[in-house]
């Protein structure tokens, strides 16, 4: 008897765990296929997925429900995502959608809350945020202080979903002060309100009224209240790892990317042009990049969501090879050491996507406004000896034809990477990986001006929030606090080109803010400010028959269709453990972009350049110092290639600008201030002075130069200092122009004469400030 019960239960584990296994294999609904289905009736419509239903109800804020998530044509594994969400609600249970980067699970979300007509309130998350953001701010208003509700309670007072995403980026103490309200539906406010749960707050206005439990300060939170979180796998991804007790409040689910086959069938939809085979070799290139294999050799996942763009550039573009869309997509040359390209290069042959050959060469031909099309522009291209015309996003300034600046001097390779820009930004934001100086902020002013954009630069740095990113708090004359929008919210609703200059200094929760904007097109602001993305905006605006004014009133703004993300950024140090997180670009920031590098010039261009910007330049030190430049840049010494960081391009045009003002002066010194060379390592030091010899480039110091008058006088508006001459300006402001005891010494006057046609490359002083400041009265500067 004892054995037969024993074996029954065995039978039940069993088959128990079969079950799963066939589950994880088939997908978790196993054979059966779900449909989603409206269902209009006389007493309201009702959603049906699968078995399940649920009934709508009307909502009171309906600018407030998501617009144009949903699509007609779902992956069967989404609709199984759908209907786990909608049993937890049903249940009256909160989730959490955990899977890998990208704007699957938000998708998802947002797709079941538009399906079901529900409210939202979104909050991304990020190391900046707080237990203010979440409950409650205090703001001023006629010089009365008061709190106002911020998402959390808005949503579970009147009955709304919140969403939070990036809970691994929030600081572990932030986030437990939802524990008590999602669990219990209950929670203290600061200004003396107490929320409580339906349930029981029906219970004691049985007993009691309304009224009193008004007076005791007692909210209702509503029955309807859902939370949906979303976030990474902590630890495989950075971040925070969930606060236990937190974690018990959610119902869990792993929303990985779709399947290879619901993959490659929307791939083929976006790209009837490319070949089958292609789009299949692509996607499993995708799909090995993001394997366990990969991940335990170190490679960060690859782009998955990316490949829709690409092929939206591909289908346009047929001609291009496989590999230089990958590199595009997965710029693994910028960002992994030699095994780890080793690695990356035999998976691509393996899919017989490595291509040794060099890249068509490719360079804009023409650049016009649409007739039809009000914000874009035909661009013309020359692609491996084909003309291809393509519509591009455009500004609302006049277009520019190409190669027509005198300040931008084209050269071969940023002619082919120009071209390459434009076939993206007809898809998607770009960023450009290049070393410092070497012409990343050029190419993109007349990659803009070309378009007909207006450039809103940001520049970044790396303790920069979130609120510095999008809204921040200011206080008006009168008194009152108010949030003032960055000049990124500006930039989208006037539809310029954002330039975020130096996206690799930034903490990453802090950009992960983004990450709707980017993928999306939507922002929350902290205001309560929903910026839209165009299309969205307009259907909504159709759909409750409002006028924009009326939208704006509800603070629904739309994001101008011709807004663009170009970023720049410095390659990531490769091996560097340093504690400001030099290897910045990983699976999250790569689904953002769509990366180009910018290569260093060759010696030929470099020199063309420098012959075109600078034309008074002697030819025989132009090429002195070209030659010194290379071949510290060819060389494998780390030495050497700190300084050729030192001799980048930007630096060598100002050395040789100097030169051709003052060709008397010698090179070694001016590669020698360029380097600091005074304070360099002796090691360091060696091999410049090593490598200047090989060149032939000698530093004969002058004799007279401790000897020489540099008398200083003004005349006529003029500022001369020995040989050197500077206007006197005419402040407008005299209150900000410095006044400091100045005494006349030979040093200072020569720092001064310096001071005036370039910056000073001394270490900062006191003595410094003093010599600078002296120099503005002198010329009257702000």
């Amino acid at each position: 008897m004892h054995s037969q019960i024993l074996c029954s239960g065995s039978a039940v584990v069993a088959a128990r765990r079969m079950r799963r296994i066939l589950g994880s294999v088939l997908g978790r609904e196993g054979w059966r296929n779900h449909e989603v289905r409206l269902i209009n009736t006389n007493s309201g419509d009702t959603v049906k997925i699968g078995e399940l239903s649920y009934k709508i109800k009307t909502p009171r804020n309906p600018e407030l429900v998501p617009v144009k998530h949903f699509s007609d044509s779902l992956p069967q594994t989404v609709v199984q995502h759908l209907r786990w969400i909608m049993q937890k609600d049903l249940l009256g249970q909160d989730v959490f959608l955990i899977g890998p980067p990208g704007p699957l699970r938000r998708s998802i979300a947002m797709q079941y809350l538009e399906l079901t007509k529900r409210e939202v309130e979104y909050v991304s998350l990020s190391r900046d945020t707080t237990e203010t953001d979440l409950k409650q701010r205090r703001e001023i208003r006629s010089g009365t202080a008061f709190y106002i509700d911020q998402c959390a309670v808005r949503a579970a007072v009147l009955g709304r979903v919140l969403v939070l995403e990036g809970l691994e980026k929030a600081e572990r103490n932030v986030l437990p002060v939802l524990n008590n309200l999602l669990e219990n539906r209950e929670m203290q406010l600061e200004d003396g309100r107490f929320l409580m749960s339906s349930e029981r707050y029906d219970k004691l206005l049985q007993e009691h009224t309304k009224e009193e439990m008004d007076a005791w300060k007692i909210v209702r939170v509503s029955e309807d209240f859902r939370v949906i979180a979303l976030g990474l796998p902590v630890p495989k991804y950075k971040g925070n790892p969930l606060d236990p007790p937190l974690r018990s409040r959610f119902q869990a689910r792993d929303v990985y990317y779709l399947p290879f086959k619901d993959q490659l069938e929307l791939l083929y939809t976006v790209g009837p042009n490319v070949a089958a085979e292609r789009v299949s070799q692509l996607l499993s290139l995708a799909t090995t990049l993001c394997s366990q294999e990969s991940s335990n050799l170190g490679l960060p996942d690859f782009p998955v969501d990316n490949l829709l763009p690409a092929l939206h550039v591909l289908n346009a573009f047929p001609m291009l090879s496989s590999q230089q869309l990958v590199q595009r997509l997965y710029p693994y040359k910028s960002i992994l050491g030699k095994e780890g390209r080793n690695a990356v290069e035999g998976v691509l042959s393996r899919f017989e996507i490595l291509d040794a050959r060099q890249p068509a060469p490719s360079s804009i031909l023409s650049v016009s406004r649409t007739k039809d099309v009000e914000g874009h522009a035909d661009v013309t291209l020359s692609v491996a000896d084909k003309d291809v015309t393509f519509q591009v996003p455009a500004g609302m300034k006049d277009l520019r034809s190409p190669n027509s600046s005198s300040t931008f001097i084209s050269t071969p390779s940023h002619s082919q990477l120009m071209a390459d820009m434009m076939q993206s930004h007809m898809v998607k934001d770009i960023c450009l990986i290049g070393a410092k100086g070497c012409g990343k902020s050029v190419i993109a002013k007349e990659f803009a001006e070309m378009l007909g954009y207006s450039i809103e630069p940001v520049m970044l740095y790396q303790d920069m929030t979130a609120r510095d990113l999008l809204q921040q708090r200011c206080t008006l004359p009168n008194g009152d606090t108010a949030w003032r929008p960055s000049p990124l919210v500006t930039a989208a609703l006037e539809g310029k080109l954002l330039l975020l200059d130096g996206i690799h200094r930034v903490n990453l929760g802090t950009l992960a803010v983004l990450s709707r904007l980017l993928h999306d097109r939507e922002l929350d602001l902290y205001d309560g400010t929903r910026l839209l993305r165009w299309d969205r905006y307009q259907e909504l605006k159709e759909q409750l028959e409002l006028s924009d004014q009326q939208l704006q009133e509800r603070s629904v703004f739309p994001i101008h269709p011709s807004f663009r993300v170009l970023a720049l950024a410095e390659p990531p140090v490769l091996g560097s453990s340093s504690s400001r997180g030099q290897q910045w670009l990983g699976p999250e920031l790569l689904t953002m972009f769509l990366y180009h590098t910018v290569t260093p010039l060759s010696r030929e261009e470099e020199m063309h350049l420098i012959q075109g910007l600078t034309l008074n330049v002697p030819k025989e030190a132009a090429e002195q110092l070209l030659h010194l430049t290379h071949s510290l840049r060819q060389m494998n010494d780390p030495t050497a290639q700190s300084l050729a960081s030192s001799l980048s391009t930007r630096q060598l045009l100002r050395i040789c600008r100097r030169l051709s003002q003052y060709p008397e002066e010698s090179i070694a010194h001016a590669v020698n201030k360029a380097c600091l060379s005074r304070f360099l390592p002796s090691l360091a030091r060696a091999s410049l002075d090593k490598n200047l010899a090989n060149c032939s480039i000698q530093d004969t110091p002058d004799a007279a130069e401790h000897t020489r008058d540099h008398s200083c006088s003004v005349k006529d508006g003029v500022l001369t200092i020995g040989s050197v001459s500077a206007p006197v300006y005419t402040p407008t402001e005299k209150m900000k122009i410095p006044d400091v005891r100045f005494y006349d010494n030979p040093q200072v006057i020569t720092q001064h004469k310096t001071h005036s046609h370039c910056i000073t490359t001394s270490p900062r002083s006191s003595c410094d400030s003093h010599w600078i400041s002296s120099g503005r009265i002198q010329n009257n500067q702000k």
